[in-house]
């Protein structure tokens, strides 16, 4: 099945991806960024999701980092 993967991780894309009926919001993450998803808001259609959901067909999803790199905190 067919969805549209939003990655604003770094330069930011957004591709049409083929996976796996079944596949979760956690399997997507791993496979496309990796890392621990507690650092980074997922979304499904625009809502925050947890990495148990089971993606749909056309399902949009976005990964945000919580923090960006390099950023400093303001003194």
């Amino acid at each position: 099945m067919k969805v549209l993967f939003i990655n604003a991780t770094g330069g930011g894309f957004a591709a049409p991806l083929e996976i796996a009926e079944g596949t979760t919001v956690g399997m997507l993450f791993l496979e496309q960024v990796g890392g621990d998803p507690k650092n980074y808001l997922i979304r499904v259609d625009r809502l925050p999701t947890t990495i148990h959901q089971v993606l749909h067909e056309g399902a949009r999803i976005s990964i945000t980092p919580l923090k960006i790199e390099g950023a400093r905190g303001v003194a």
